[in-house]
């Protein structure tokens, strides 16, 4: 018998080393897909969107900065954990969940303490089912001259994220949502009086996987050149990858895709009956890329979406998070998932799951609205 091993090959585990200018190009295209301009770098992060999340908060927070949090969602919760570890002094905004803040409500804060200099903010709320009219909120906030921060995870590629146009500087994106890509890398744009916030803070992480200020001082400013460490090459080559389908499909096609599902989840279940309703009031104020219901009185969300997911477990449906896991229930229709016949499947086991509780419901007539209601 040969002593000589078969070394057996495999496409995920044998790759090229991705170079630093395949990691630059990469993120020239990330960064086009944000609608970035020259004012702004564009990082790509080697980790879930958290990292680049905390990392912004820590850069630019310490105990000087006075902190407006907008809350609408458990997102916003913990931002304002992480001013307040930084020192900072916060002001929560808390909203109702099943609404959205208002720049109305934003002004009226800083017009109560106008020594407000950053403003937290989630865009899209996938947990709650929200989204944040960003446009109108930033107007104000550049108004009133504070730094605007932004998460944008959950609402790239299924809404406009516009971080010049609307004054964010500093906009944080994930790709696991409705760009349809891996979880293992993120990004975030950074403007230069964010830049300059992050040098003058003497809390700032440097030398860690939390800095921003290592990724300007060492790649962005050294002509990105020279990668921090080895790169996350499976995560980037997926990116790549999620980045091209979006390129191929078109980003207004996609973004329309995910209107079209939001609009076809909510037409649906109000058709659909059986006590099940949008759990955000206004469709102004709900998110394209997962819809929130509210249960119907007397049952339990968790016990419905175990009935539904055993007629079929690869449906996109979870039961609320904390306090709300026993009356909401959330459809995620984002990246490969908005479709009408997800839409459709997922409404239908959410009706069988309520007819065998006793409830009464229009399977048919919940299927027509979905499909009149997708564009």
């Amino acid at each position: 018998m040969s002593e000589e091993s078969t070394t057996v090959t495999h496409p995920f585990l044998d790759l090229a080393p991705l170079s630093a200018e395949h990691f630059a190009a990469v993120e020239d295209r990330v960064a086009r897909l944000m609608n970035t301009s020259a004012s702004q770098d564009v990082v790509i992060m080697q980790g879930e969107a958290l990292l680049p999340l905390e990392g912004a908060i820590r850069g630019t927070a310490g105990p000087g900065t006075v902190a407006l949090n907008v809350i609408t969602g458990p997102y916003g919760q913990t931002f304002g954990d992480w001013l307040r570890d930084c020192g900072a002094t916060v002001y929560d905004l808390a909203v109702p969940f099943h609404t959205a803040v208002t720049a109305e409500q934003v002004r009226a804060a800083f017009a109560e303490h106008p020594d407000i200099d950053f403003v937290s903010l989630v865009h899209a709320e996938a947990a709650t089912g929200n989204t944040n009219p960003v446009a109108e909120i930033g107007a104000v906030v550049r108004e009133h001259g504070a730094l605007f921060y932004l998460d944008a995870v959950a609402s790239i590629a299924a809404e406009p994220v516009l971080p010049d146009a609307w004054g964010v500087d500093l906009c944080v994106i994930g790709a696991q949502k409705a760009m349809g890509g891996p979880a293992g890398v993120s990004a975030v744009s950074v403007s230069e009086r964010a830049w300059q916030r992050m040098a003058a803070n003497p809390q700032a992480p440097r030398h860690s996987y939390l800095s921003l200020l290592d990724w300007k001082q060492r790649w962005i400013d050294g002509g990105r050149t020279a990668l921090l460490h080895a790169p996350a090459q499976l995560e980037m080559l997926a990116l790549e990858a999620c980045v091209e389908r979006i390129e191929s499909e078109g980003l207004d096609a996609l973004m329309a895709r995910h209107a079209s599902a939001a609009a076809a989840t909510r037409a649906g279940t109000l058709a659909l009956g059986g006590g099940l309703e949008p759990y955000v009031h206004e469709a102004k104020d709900a998110a394209p890329v997962a819809t929130t219901l509210r249960a119907p009185a007397g049952t339990d969300a968790r016990e419905l979406v175990a009935k539904a997911l055993a007629v079929d477990p690869v449906l996109p449906l979870v039961a609320g998070g904390g306090a709300l896991a026993a009356e909401m229930i959330r459809v995620n229709h984002y990246g490969p998932q908005a479709t009408r016949g997800v839409v459709q499947s997922s409404l239908a086991a959410l009706g069988g799951a309520l007819a065998e509780a006793g409830f009464a419901v229009d399977l048919e007539g919940a299927r027509k609205a979905v499909a009149a209601a997708w564009v």
